[in-house]
């Protein structure tokens, strides 16, 4: 290798089949060195990682979990062309070692790319326990590649894994093996191989005319699409193959698809057969006994509404002391800007707009570490898809299945990821049915409303549950307005799925904090950048422009500031729209609020913040809950009926334009900006109103 060459990053694409532990792998190797973006055109999440090792740096790309290189997803597709397009310098297949034929399956593909390729075979200890014995040193040989026992958790194997990337990498060894298909196959491999070769394809695309060979005879339909796009003989070449896989199909009576799988399949199961011993099989299967209680008919639902109501109450109950610490704390910062600056629009801007918005924002960030402390867990251990599967058979009533509720619990994070994993439903109604009911589910940004709401008109004792209840609210509503979405919008039969259920694994405390860290940076970032934008922005809607002397003359400073806000931009708008919002006990201010709100959610709080911090100095300054409780238009039924609004009434403009790239229009989002809007009025309607009726 030049030294040129050494100055470069080893670049690491890691691969594997989902629920392989990748991205514990990825964890593990970077760190908390990661970042994460998207791939250039399309909106499949891109993750990166930087190691050092033995002088070496390493660049890790981890790439979307796939099952094979024959693409049936977006995410599959970004997957393979980053292996074939960008040629990273060693491919990482990370393979569970418990489930070791059906990950191998995606080995073979790479052996038959011939590029340099390591396995990792991942969680040795479970297959340990399972009552597997693997030989490693006779699988490398079998495999003509490198096999390394890991478990990825606890950080066994990695140094022999960085040891292994660096050799491969710096020797460029490629797979000593080729796998073969046996005579009927075979040859015609080779003659189309020949014909590729002939062609120059080698040079051209720098890919294995045999790998081309076997995706051509695959009918892999973008293998095909390149061809024709790059090579002016592909129409005769093609040709030649369309007889060839004619051919096969009648000899063999399969397509040759099949034919292929089978024989990749039957060298995995010789592989496995000379290298994998079962030296006792355990008694009792850990995962078959929990899962016998989680996913059963009778008891997996209620089973999963009480650890969501476990996982709410605790994020409500541990998350108040720290919130009120960070209140404080911001209380005494305005107290002290307040006191240092001259009054005037600095001190406004400074007190009122950036420390009462991105600090009542800021307030909640407790509780949003515990909730994405508890989301990872589910994920982690894999409950996750356990959770899928449960409601699956309730899902199907409303004419969706099991995998669309892996979007919507992904929701409860937040919605720009949810509609975005959508792409991996296939059926399109389906899909955009979830993609319009995601939304529904209560993202991490309406969470500080609630717990503001909550925490200032509800017991402490019952306030957890009224949070809860919310979210379950979110939950039902968008069932049912999936029911009417595929029974009048996108009817049809629901295509069958199949679940596939990892098996339970226990978190580590470090995937565990990098998740929830990963998570909250975000909010915090947005609450240091949009949310402070919008908060300055918020600030001056309210504050200009100036009234006239002779409207507040005669008022209190707090009066006169009340009627400032009224008097400017953000007074006008809402008090003309006013009128829609009283019968949901709503006024201009909170219509204001409402109003900023669909920049991010967050900014309900941030703008509150500002409105009701208006006219209030010095020591005399009220955290907003206690500006809350002393305003006259709010009481415990207003407060429910705004938190149901906010739960429903149009997402942020994110996810508009998240549903508009993945729509690739504006009728849908449109769509939607619609509906939640009207239903968002119609069910606080029936809750404001119904609870005057009552009483309340």
């Amino acid at each position: 290798m030049s030294v040129s060459e050494q100055d470069k990053p080893i670049v690491v694409a890691l691969a594997g089949n989902p629920n392989s532990g990748k991205t514990t792998v990825f964890n593990s190797l970077t760190g908390a060195r990661q970042h994460v973006g998207n791939y250039p055109g399309v909106t499949v999440e891109r993750k990166e990682g930087h190691a050092d090792f033995d002088g070496h740096e390493l660049q890790v790309v981890d790439l979307p979990g796939t099952y094979s290189l024959t693409p049936y997803s977006l995410e599959e597709l970004v997957a393979r062309n980053f292996v074939i397009d960008e040629r990273p310098d060693v491919v990482v297949d990370v393979v569970d070692a418990s489930n070791l034929e059906r990950n191998l399956y995606l080995a073979t593909q790479f052996i038959e790319l011939d590029i340099p390729v390591i396995i990792a075979l991942n969680m040795i200890d479970m297959a340990e326990a399972q009552g597997l014995h693997i030989d490693t040193e006779l699988l490398t040989q079998l495999l003509g590649v490198h096999v390394i026992p890991m478990v990825a958790t606890t950080g066994f194997g990695k140094r022999e894994l960085l040891d292994a990337i660096v050799e491969v990498t710096a020797k460029r060894t490629k797979p000593r093996v080729t796998i073969s298909f046996g005579s009927e196959l075979e040859p015609h491999i080779a003659s189309v191989t020949e014909k590729l070769d002939d062609i120059g394809l080698d040079d051209q695309m720098r890919i294995s005319p045999r790998w081309l060979a076997i995706k051509l005879l695959e009918n892999d339909a973008e293998v095909v699409k390149d061809l024709r796009e790059r090579i002016p003989q592909a129409e005769e070449l093609l040709e030649g193959v369309v007889r060839a896989r004619r051919h096969i199909r009648e000899v063999l009576g399969e397509d040759p698809e099949i034919a292929i799988g089978d024989r990749r399949y039957g060298f995995i199961a010789g592989a496995c057969r000379r290298a994998v011993a079962t030296v006792k099989r355990p008694k009792v299967d850990i995962t078959d006994l929990i899962d016998d209680i989680v996913t059963n008919r009778i008891a997996g639902i209620p089973i999963f509404l009480l650890l969501m109501w476990l996982m709410f109450e605790m994020v409500f109950t541990l998350g108040q002391p720290p919130m009120g610490w960070i209140e404080a704390g911001f209380e005494w910062l305005g107290a002290v800007a307040a006191a240092w600056l001259p009054p005037g629009e600095l001190q406004s801007l400074i007190v009122d707009g950036i420390i009462g918005g991105v600090g009542g924002v800021l307030v909640f960030v407790p509780n949003i570490l515990l909730l994405f402390l508890a989301i990872a867990f589910i994920e982690d251990t894999g409950y996750m898809a356990r959770t899928a599967f449960v409601v699956d058979r309730f899902m199907r009533y409303i004419g969706l299945h099991g995998k669309s509720f892996i979007p919507m619990l992904i929701g409860f994070g937040c919605t720009v990821p949810a509609v975005m994993a959508t792409r991996t439903i296939d059926d399109e109604k389906n899909r955009l049915t979830t993609m319009l009911v995601a939304p529904l589910m209560s993202c991490s940004a309406r969470l500080p409303v609630y717990l503001l709401l909550a925490g200032a008109f509800f017991a402490p004792e019952i306030a957890g549950k009224v949070v809860f209840g919310i979210y379950l609210l979110g939950v039902l509503l968008a069932m049912l307005m999936a029911l009417v979405f595929r029974k009048y919008l996108f009817s049809g039969e629901t295509t069958p799925f199949v679940m596939e259920l990892p098996p339970y694994r226990l978190p580590t405390l470090r995937g565990l904090l990098v998740h929830m860290w990963e998570r909250t940076w975000l909010y915090i970032k947005k609450a240091g950048t949009i949310i402070l934008v919008a908060s300055i922005i918020v600030w001056f809607a309210l504050t200009h422009p100036a009234p006239p002397p002779e409207l507040s003359a005669a008022d209190s400073p707090e009066q006169a500031a009340v009627h400032a806000a009224a008097y400017s931009y953000a007074g006008r708008i809402s008090k003309t729209l006013e009128p829609v919002l009283r019968p949901l006990g709503f006024d201009w201010k909170i219509g204001t609020s409402l109003i900023a709100g669909f920049a991010a959610k967050e900014i309900v709080v941030a703008t509150m913040g500002t409105v009701y911090s208006l006219g209030e100095t010095g020591d005399e300054d009220e955290g907003l809950r206690e500006a809350l409780q002393s305003d006259p238009q709010f009481d415990p039924l207003v407060a429910l009926s705004l938190m149901v609004f906010v739960l429903i009434y149009v997402p942020c403009i994110a996810v508009v334009a998240v549903m508009k790239r993945e729509t690739n229009g504006w009728k849908w989002p449109l769509f939607l900006i619609a509906y939640t809007s009207g239903l968002a009025w119609i069910i606080s309607f029936i809750v404001y109103q119904g609870g005057r009726l009552l009483g309340f």
